[in-house]
């Protein structure tokens, strides 16, 4: 989908197949429709008048055009500007699209007028468009016999706003990020059999055209450096495990410190020794979610040449059953040289991050780290699907920094505790510790697990198992792979950290 924006003039939207005009809360046409509404003799009053539409934010009412006005028109409700916030101006770009998008439609005109609001009118033309780009995303790389009609048909939206110029300057590095979005989704879509240790590291090393840095780890340089806690989830499958490093160094002080982005890159879980039930382990392929969210994000900050400093660090595995496997009851060393009981081989994740964890650490001296992982099926349990990812954190600065973030992005996040208590848990009779505690505190037991692999650098976990995948519908995305995360790191970064 092409975006463009061009300054707002009722005549040069006529070459659209749909207008789009808005209406205030209440049920006034703002300019632009008013002026189309005396073109075509009252029909957009009247279709207001006779209809339960009211104007509220990002309800629609479409008209059938005349010969004289366009083919189609769309009423769309702004509701009360005064307080619209970011996220809800890319809910009403993307509701526009995800009511339209096999509609037959190819071009789309959407006229927003100035309006009187906290947001600044460019900034609110560019995230419409911003959520129009977003809803726009669809994985079709396997569908082949898909009937006609429910074929995506929008090619073009052109934004017509009065500062056309200002609003496509700040589209400009939201739709970098956005590129990021779309990797993510499509990383996390692709089935196993195509995204799996192996083809992974070959699409991150495509990164050096964004200008990333690539350096990737295998299973050799990984047993020299004592990596026995991530070698042995891997070591079920024929795949061989890796280590993926992209390095983005943009800020203007090239030795500082950088920001350090660590993602848990299971390609499939099966449980291994410890199988999943059958049911539902086809979506086991998103387990990588953390991973392909600090992939889209270096992509991101790479695309807006971000001022800034940060590593990326992705443990990629697969968990497998067979005669190699890891069983329940063995002992691994990590890399810190800390000893872990295996009591569950589905709980891997941790094991993988704990290696990678101490890595980035140890090579780069990050002045912060964040891991993203889709690590427990507790934080679901806890705060649902397709609202709040867990946020833990050893650091009270870096956990409000996140959630700020997110509330502003929309990629929301909530904070749950760690303590000493909750830490006990893990304590193994054997070894060092074991790698989950019992039924109660899911997330927070994994995420004391983590903590233990940290050292004093100011580290976030961030559990993402409810938020990477979605089975319904948004303004946002279809249902599928929502991109969440990488906006928020994104945003994370630009407001604390960028020159």
């Amino acid at each position: 989908m092409d975006i463009k924006f061009q300054e707002l003039d009722l005549d040069n939207s006529a070459a659209s197949d749909v207008v789009v005009v808005f209406v205030d809360e209440n049920k006034k046409l703002l300019a632009t429709g008013q002026k189309l509404d005396a073109k075509t003799d009252g029909s957009l009053s009247r279709a207001i008048e006779h209809s339960h539409f009211r104007g509220k934010r990002g309800e629609t009412l479409t008209i059938i055009g005349s010969s004289k006005g366009p083919k189609r028109i769309i009423l769309c409700g702004l509701g009360k500007v005064k307080k619209l916030s970011q996220r809800q101006a890319e809910e009403i770009g993307g509701g526009l699209i995800a009511g339209h998008q096999t509609g037959g439609i190819k071009q789309m005109a959407i006229c927003f007028d100035d309006v009187d609001s906290n947001m600044d009118n460019a900034d609110i033309a560019a995230r419409i468009a911003v959520g129009a780009r977003l809803r726009g995303y669809r994985f079709d790389k396997y569908r082949t016999k898909e009937p006609e009609h429910k074929k995506p048909t929008i090619e073009t939206v052109t934004v017509m706003c009065s500062d056309a110029k200002t609003a496509g300057e700040r589209f400009q590095p939201m739709n970098s990020v956005l590129e990021g979005v779309y990797l993510t989704r499509d990383l996390i879509s692709e089935p196993a059999n195509v995204i799996h240790p192996e083809s992974y590291v070959e699409v991150i090393k495509q990164l050096v055209g964004d200008g990333l840095e690539i350096e990737i780890l295998g299973e050799k340089e990984m047993e020299k450096l004592g990596m026995g806690s991530l070698l042995g989830v891997g070591q079920g499958s024929e795949k061989e495990s890796h280590i993926a490093i992209m390095k983005w160094n943009g800020s203007k002080n090239k030795d500082e410190q950088p920001v350090a982005l660590v993602g848990k890159g299971v390609t499939f879980d099966t449980g291994g020794i410890s199988l999943k039930p059958g049911a539902g382990m086809e979506e086991m392929k998103f387990d990588m979610g953390g991973s392909a969210i600090v992939v889209g994000t270096m992509r991101a900050l790479a695309r807006r040449k971000a001022p800034v400093n940060v590593i990326g660090v992705v443990g990629l595995v697969e968990n497998m059953p067979s005669g190699n496997a890891q069983r329940p009851g063995d002992v691994v060393t990590s890399m810190s040289g800390q000893t872990i009981e295996i009591i569950n081989t589905d709980a891997e994740g941790r094991l993988v991050l704990a290696d990678a964890l101490w890595y980035t650490q140890q090579e780069f001296k990050p002045q912060v780290m964040v891991d993203l992982a889709t690590l427990t099926g507790a934080i679901i349990v806890t705060l649902g699907e397709d609202q709040y990812s867990g946020l833990f954190s050893s650091d009270d600065k870096l956990a409000e920094q996140l959630h700020k973030a997110g509330e502003d992005t929309g990629d929301k996040t909530w904070r749950l505790p760690l303590t000493d208590e909750y830490d006990e848990a893990i304590n193994s009779p054997i070894a060092d510790m074991k790698n989950m505690g019992g039924r109660g505190a899911g997330s927070i037991t994994a995420a004391q697990f983590l903590k233990r692999f940290t050292n004093d650098v100011p580290w976030a976990h961030i559990d993402v198992a409810g938020v990477v995948w979605s089975k319904k519908n948004t303004k946002i995305y279809e249902k599928g792979a929502t991109g969440y995360g990488v906006r928020l790191l994104d945003r994370w970064i630009s407001d604390n950290y960028e020159d």
